[in-house]
């Protein structure tokens, strides 16, 4: 009987991380959900499992912790699963300007956003590697493509790392038959404003420049399966994407100095 494959998916308790998970088990795939809250995962491997018949695993493990992704990695082990796709997806953002936090906020974020992307990916890499099979998903935003406004300092440069990490791990590894992507969305119906508490400058937004994490997962699915090292979700956002490369930067600076002071606590 041949082997159903196996998708580790991280922040998997809500979101776009659920939504991850959602597709890949609909896609036939065994499931690893790992986040800090145990009820949420196992309300999303209940649902999971009924509805795909998925066999669905739960980690609970918070990523800002130095030592998790090496915890999460002995524990694959012992439970002798060996992973065939890594969603990277958990992860927030720090509002307000960059001294209005302490360092040891910051510090953090950076420990999930960006040391945990790469440690997960450099533990589980070489087992696709030998497999001569793997996906990696790394979920960044169009925040990484464009001109970054005030406030959330750190975020649009952590996302922007992922994008760069991504493409270039992608041409590395692509011989081995192991794709990687990086997907940037733009504003997505999830609870990340609501961690953020920028819930009320994000409603100002009209609705078309919103997308589902339905919506996102799938095509960050659709793309890495057919080995398209960077993807933008929605045609608006695309649209962004583009122009951002072809209109005058003191004209996209500009724009994005605005919309911050509307949208952005700072």
């Amino acid at each position: 009987m041949t082997r159903r494959g196996i998708a580790l998916v991280t922040g998997a308790s809500s979101g776009i991380g659920e939504a991850f998970a959602e597709v890949f088990a609909a896609e036939g795939f065994d499931l690893v959900i790992t986040a800090r809250r145990e009820a949420r995962l196992r309300a999303v491997q209940s649902r999971l499992t009924e509805k795909y018949g998925a066999r669905v695993d739960v980690m609970v493990e918070d990523l800002e912790d130095p030592t998790a992704a090496a915890r999460i990695c002995a524990d694959l082990e012992a439970r002798g699963l060996n992973i065939d796709v890594l969603v990277n997806n958990a992860g927030y953002g720090v509002p307000g300007g960059y001294l209005a936090s302490g360092w040891d906020v910051h510090e953090r974020f950076l420990q999930i956003m960006v040391i945990a992307v790469a440690e997960l990916t450099h533990r589980l890499l070489p087992g696709m590697i030998e497999r001569r099979h793997g996906r990696i998903v790394n979920v960044a935003s169009l925040a990484g493509l464009v001109p970054a406004p005030a406030g959330h300092t750190l975020y649009a440069a952590s996302k922007a790392f992922v994008i760069k990490f991504s493409e270039s791990l992608s041409h590395e590894v692509r011989r081995h038959g192991v794709f990687v992507t990086a997907v940037c969305p733009g504003f997505t119906f999830s609870e990340f404003h609501d961690v953020t508490g920028t819930r009320a400058q994000m409603k100002k937004l009209p609705g078309f420049m919103w997308s589902s994490s339905a919506d996102v997962a799938r095509q960050g699915y659709d793309a890495v399966m057919v080995g398209k090292s960077v993807v933008v979700p929605g045609r608006i956002n695309a649209a962004i994407a583009t122009l951002v490369r072809i209109l005058p930067q003191w004209l996209v600076i500009g724009v994005g100095r605005r919309m911050g002071r509307q949208y952005r606590r700072e």
